[in-house]
Order: C-alpha cells, then sequence, then structure tokens
C-alpha cells in the first residue's frame, strides 16, 4: 500500500545514524542491544537525551515518549529536583558496604503511604523485589507451591515467569490453563510446582485451588496486569482471593513493580485488594534501579537475622545505594494526592478520546487501563483475561501498523503493552495521542474491512 511505503522511506530517512549505532551493537551484542525489550523496527530508535515529556533521538528527532522506560519515569526525562539531588550527592559517595540516612528517608515514605507495607527490605530491581516477595511467602509458610495470573509480567524468576508468554498452541484448556516453562531448558519441575489461573476467572480459581491451595506458599498477583491486557480486576474475583487465603493458608503477593503508580497508596488499595507482601519498584527509584519488598511486620520478620541466621537470607551489593535512595524519595515526595489526581484526569482525558476515535469511526480497537495507565486493543469488545486479550496475526499486524503511524507522527507508543502518562506532559500532549489515533485509523481504514473481532 502506498502509505505504507511512504511511512517506511520516512522512517529509514529519520534513522540513518541510528542505523549506524545499531550496526555497531551487533559486533558486541548478541543481538544488538542488551535487553530483549527494546523495540525496533527495523533498527531501534537510539536516544540522545531526554527532556520533560520528550526524548530527543541521536537523529534529531523529537519524540513524545509513551513509554518512560517501561513506565518508570512518571515525572517525565530529567526532573530537575531528582537531578539536583544526586548532582549533589554524587561527590559524597555513591555506595557503600554500611547503611546510610537515604535509606531511611525512603523507607519511611513507603511505609506511611502503602497500607500493606508494616516493614521493608531494598533491592535492585522488580525481579529482586517479585523473587524474595516468593522466597518470603515460602520462608514464612514452610510451603513451596506458588499460583500466578496467566499471562502477567512478573520479572526473571524462573517461577514467576511460568506462562508469562503463554501462546495458544501451548497454553491449554480455557478450564485448566498449562504451565509452561519461559526459556528453553528451564527445568520441567519448575512449572510443576506453579498453578496457572486465568484473571478474573473465579470457578477456576476455586476449581484450581481446591486441589493444590494447602500446598501453595502464595498467590502472586498484579492487582491490574500491563502485560495481560492491562485489565481493572472485577472485585468478586479480588475477593474470592482473599476468602481463598485465609481458606487454605497461603499469601497474597501483590506485584505493584509497575503499578505502585495506580494512586497515592497504590494499586492494592485502590483496587481493594489486601496482600500480605508488596513487590515495588519502578517509580520508586525516581528513574534509578531500584526494587523492594515489604509487607505484614510478621511475615517480614524472615528477613530478620539479629543474633541468628535469618529464616531468609537477602542482601545485594548496591541494594539500598544513596543515589537510589534520594532519587526514589524526592519522585515519591512530589507524587502528592494532588499530582494522583491530575494523573488520574490526564488518564481519562486520553482514554475517553481514543474511545471517541473508535465509537466515531466503528473502528474494531477498544481501550482498557486506569489512572496513568492506558492500552489499545485489536478487539471490539474490551477483553476480560489474557486470552481474550490475545491478537490474532491480522491483529498483530494493525497493531505494528500503529505504533509505526505513531511513530511517523513522533510519539513512541510501546508495541503491545501499557502506554503511560507523565507529570511533564501537558493538555497538548495528550491531545496529540487522541488525534494520531484517529489519524491513525482513518489512514487504514479499510485494513480493518469486515472485522468481526
Amino acid at each position: 500500500m502506498l502509505h505504507q511505503d511512504l511511512l517506511s522511506f520516512r522512517r529509514a530517512a529519520l534513522r540513518s545514524r541510528s542505523q549506524y549505532f545499531f550496526e555497531r551493537g551487533q559486533l558486541v551484542f548478541p543481538d544488538g542491544t542488551t535487553r530483549v525489550t527494546v523495540e525496533r523496527d527495523p533498527t531501534p530508535t537510539y536516544i540522545a537525551r531526554g527532556e520533560g515529556a520528550y526524548l530527543i533521538d541521536v537523529d534529531g528527532n523529537r519524540l513524545l515518549d509513551l513509554n518512560n522506560n517501561f513506565t518508570t519515569l512518571i515525572h517525565g526525562h530529567g526532573y530537575l529536583p531528582i537531578a539536583d539531588a544526586v548532582a549533589d550527592l554524587l561527590q559524597r559517595g555513591t555506595c557503600f558496604s554500611n547503611p546510610t540516612e537515604h535509606e531511611l528517608g525512603l523507607a519511611e515514605l513507603l511505609v506511611q503511604r502503602i497500607p500493606a507495607i508494616e516493614h521493608i527490605r531494598f533491592v535492585n530491581s522488580g525481579t529482586e523485589a517479585v523473587m524474595f516477595a516468593i522466597k518470603a511467602a515460602r520462608a514464612f509458610t514452610g510451603r513451596s507451591r506458588i499460583a500466578r495470573v496467566e499471562g502477567a509480567y512478573h520479572g526473571a524468576y524462573d517461577w514467576a515467569e511460568v506462562s508469562q508468554s503463554a501462546a495458544p498452541a501451548s497454553w491449554g484448556p480455557d478450564e485448566a490453563p498449562a504451565a509452561t516453562t519461559a526459556y528453553r531448558g528451564a527445568p520441567q519441575s519448575v512449572a510443576e510446582e506453579v498453578d496457572v489461573i486465568r484473571f478474573n476467572d473465579i470457578e477456576g480459581l476455586e476449581r484450581r485451588l481446591a486441589v493444590s491451595g494447602r500446598d501453595l506458599a502464595c498467590i502472586l498477583i498484579d492487582p491490574i496486569p500491563s502485560r495481560a491486557g492491562l485489565i481493572a480486576p472485577d472485585p468478586a474475583f479480588v475477593e474470592a482471593i482473599s476468602i481463598l487465603s485465609r481458606q487454605y493458608g497461603f499469601l497474597v503477593v501483590a506485584d505493584e513493580v509497575l503499578n505502585l503508580r495506580q494512586g497515592y497508596r497504590g494499586a492494592s488499595a485502590r483496587f481493594g485488594l489486601e496482600p500480605d507482601l508488596v513487590a515495588a519498584g519502578k517509580i520508586i527509584g525516581g528513574g534509578f534501579p531500584v526494587g523492594a519488598v515489604g509487607g505484614r511486620m510478621e511475615v517480614m520478620e524472615v528477613f530478620a537475622g539479629i543474633g541468628a541466621k535469618p529464616a531468609l537470607p537477602q542482601g545485594g551489593t548496591f541494594s539500598a545505594n544513596p543515589v537510589s535512595m534520594v532519587a526514589g524519595r524526592v519522585a515519591m515526595e512530589a507524587l502528592t494526592p494532588a499530582s494522583f489526581e491530575r494523573l488520574e484526569e490526564m488518564g481519562t482525558r486520553v482514554r475517553n478520546g481514543l474511545c471517541a476515535a473508535i465509537e466515531g469511526r466503528e473502528a474494531p480497537f477498544s481501550v482498557t487501563g486506569s489512572a496513568s495507565l492506558f492500552r489499545i486493543h485489536p478487539k471490539r469488545q474490551a477483553p476480560r483475561d489474557y486470552r481474550q486479550a490475545f491478537p490474532t496475526s491480522e491483529q498483530n499486524s494493525w497493531m505494528t501498523n500503529m505504533t509505526r503511524h505513531f511513530r511517523s507522527l513522533d510519539i513512541l507508543l510501546p508495541f503491545g503493552a501499557a502506554a503511560c502518562l507523565s507529570t511533564a506532559m501537558t493538555n497538548s500532549d495528550l491531545d496529540l495521542i487522541v488525534e494520531a489515533f484517529g489519524d491513525f485509523l482513518d489512514t487504514y481504514e479499510t485494513d480493518f474491512d469486515g472485522a468481526k473481532a
């Protein structure tokens, strides 16, 4: 199609230096970059700097950023209060084997703000936070088995990533999702220790846990899982988790690494979940590496080691380093109730605008999300779980074209994942998003003819 040829030409013209850097990268990295999550079409966009809501790439293009390093930068790029605080700190030391007062400041803020967190430990990433939350649940209960939601992303710990990339060929029947390992060579015994459930499927949850509930250390759940569709939980599903956890004696672990940004007190508080443990990350580091696991004091005692070996030893060379602690504290202090109210208004404005564009054209798309997050689905009906959100090959091509179209209009839209807003954005930025989507629907209108999904 002509419009696709023109877009391909423009992409090539705008990415000459990115192509050069990618060719260099292929000489030193197995696939040209150093993380699998880097998007490429066909090459990655290399970034020179960030300014507020925008990125400037190495070819000089100014791009509205709807990724914000995978939802981490809730204040956008180059947020001056963080930059000033970190610059002052760097000359006084970046990491020590001893504790510093800076870890206390961020810990106190999170304990005071997040209802489920009474005690806390810092680690270096969201993956570590989830891993230690699972280990803490095992140490506390004396059980090893876990349950998790199909398609939800929980990082790179073997048990946490079971069935996080499930596909139709291997995901099993609707009433009994299969547990599949995430990479070649992963021990099958890992999958055998994980119960996989469908999001919002109360009957399936009850049926599965009737068999294995008393063997579970925990159920791992993101209250509004982005990779599984960015779908809000059914209140009855949340209540069922709470009831079953008491019935069978397992812990509830909330993965809020991404979704702590759902509100001033986090995602669990927003959606009525009462977890025993919470894994946090991303926004609590202010743009620097961080993770945290917190929860009920009784459960967190498994980390205590004064005078004896702890039930769960935990450490890390860079855990609670002053740079991450100071940046995180400054970022979180700036996230006042008023800030979250504004982010909520921004998210509503974008989602409503996208929905209006869909309805006005009767296009085969839908929108999910809440707070400052949104996700566009190539589905007429908004999905309720990962399987319903899973795109066909045709729908995948629509999403590829949509991402390309946004990029041609200088907007970076994450492919098939949560798009996020930042406090640095203006109403004009938000309207650009809606306008770009409407333009995409008009440009590719003939591609959707006869679509039923």
